[in-house]
């Protein structure tokens, strides 16, 4: 399946050059002492989960994909390269025929991970393999971290719709990919029509403060809203007063009014009193939405008032606090000799500071207890993976022989999730900080 196939309309430019200088020059001296073509096993970790985490989630899958099927080197960056001086002429002409040809296994996005887990399995030449670092974890960190994120606050949302609207909170091509870590993790909708456009999300959106202090009165900017779009609009009534919006609103628009949008102020004394109003003046299947810095700490204080969905931007386009889920992708076996048939052998870092890798290739599993919940992250290096794990292996191929296998729509990384989330002990939705809610087991 193919980025056509799956009705994306936007070409992914080259990723070639989103990466860093030193993986050029380990390239230049690789190829000079003849190691280069040695086939290798990188793997994407995180040795913990940002603190007070219960659980990480896979996002941006897909678009490490894409990454990689456009990891191209053109005339111009041969060019810039040579001017520059980063590589010499020998890399230069081995970087112009570039091509990923390996494999590629890992979690399926969407996927719940834990400290230690191989979420990304790169196998090639070395050569090959580690180019791909930089644009990899640029990816994999960032998306998933937002990712984590909107999960906790879907949890928090207790099923009430979430749209993502932090577009104008972060950088413009990092709101792109926000929009569509935000929808893996839970969320249904995105202000932002680049995301709409590239990955086909729903988008929302009526109008800001703005628009009615345009305006001569409210109810003239209000008329106006509800003549071009209709009365299923959404109305944002805290411009000045909210009782008089919310009046006047009904009044322009009747009971058909779609929603009223809060957008400052004490949001659970202000929801429970919009809606007894509404209900009052009989617009009772108008919604209440809320925006304003939520979190998930905020939303989840509102879960028992009357709101129907929640509009969320800079806390989720951050992270919450933690944009980055500190993975790391490492060299963890290589062969010892040129040749697709020679022997893999373990290396791994050893050093002080916790900075210390396992080496050899994984498998992984989650064990299950009696009841069908997951017990423990099973991470095997060595042997085959044991018959009472057999069918709860987490890895899946993605890339076989340089094509891609497995790009599917972003709605079964969204299913995956909550299946995912839902297979996990009870404790891992709660806000409150604790330790990983598996534990991580080496076989």
């Amino acid at each position: 399946m193919s980025a056509a196939d799956l009705g994306l309309p936007v070409a992914v430019p080259s990723t070639a050059l989103f990466t860093d200088r030193y993986e050029l020059t380990m390239l230049q001296a690789a190829l000079r002492s003849g190691a280069a073509h040695r086939r290798s096993v990188f793997e994407v970790f995180t040795r913990r989960l940002p603190e007070g985490r219960r659980y990480g989630v896979v996002a941006g899958t897909g678009r490490v994909l894409d990454a990689v099927e456009n990891f191209r080197f053109d005339d111009t960056m041969l060019e810039f390269l040579a001017r520059e001086r980063v590589v010499d002429e020998p890399t230069l002409e081995w970087l112009a025929g570039y091509r990923f040809r390996g494999d590629i296994h890992g979690y399926p996005e969407g996927e719940v991970y834990f400290p230690g887990s191989p979420i990304l399995q790169v196998e090639s030449t070395f050569a090959e393999a580690v180019l791909l670092e930089t644009v990899v974890l640029s990816i994999l960190n960032h998306d998933s971290a937002i990712a984590a994120a909107a999960s906790r606050m879907a949890v928090a949302a207790g099923g009430r719709p979430l749209m993502e609207m932090g577009a104008r909170r972060t950088h413009e091509l990092a709101a792109v990919a926000a929009s569509r870590a935000a929808f893996v993790g839970g969320f249904v909708s995105t202000s932002n029509l680049a995301a709409g456009f590239r990955y086909g999300l729903p988008t929302i959106g009526t109008s800001a403060h703005a628009f009615t202090l345009l305006h001569d009165t409210e109810r003239e900017a209000f008329t106006a809203q509800v003549e071009a779009l209709g009365r299923g609009t959404t109305l944002l009534v805290d411009t000045y007063n909210v009782e008089e919006a919310v009046r006047a609103a009904v009044e322009i628009a009747g009971p058909e009014l779609g929603s009223v949008r809060i957008d400052s102020g004490d949001l659970l004394l202000l929801a429970h009193r919009v809606r007894q109003q509404l209900d009052d003046l009989g617009a009772k299947n108008t919604r209440i939405v809320v925006t304003s810095d939520l979190d998930e700490y905020a939303i989840a204080s509102l879960a028992a008032a009357p709101v129907d969905a929640y509009g969320v931007g800079t806390s989720l386009v951050t992270g919450s606090g933690h944009p980055t889920c500190s993975m790391v992708y490492k060299l963890v076996a290589r062969a010892t000799a040129d040749g697709a048939d020679a022997p893999l052998v373990p290396v791994a870092k050893k050093s002080l500071g916790g900075k210390t890798s396992i080496g050899g290739r994984k498998w992984a599993a989650r064990r299950l207890d009696a009841d069908g919940v997951a017990e423990a992250e099973v991470i095997g290096t060595r042997g085959e993976v044991p018959e009472e794990l057999a069918g709860q292996q987490l890895l899946v191929p993605l890339v076989r022989g340089g094509e891609i296998v497995a790009r599917e729509p972003m709605e079964a990384a969204r299913q995956r999730h909550v299946a995912a989330r839902a297979g996990l002990p009870l404790s891992a939705t709660q806000l409150s900080r604790g330790e990983p809610v598996l534990p991580t087991e080496y076989h």
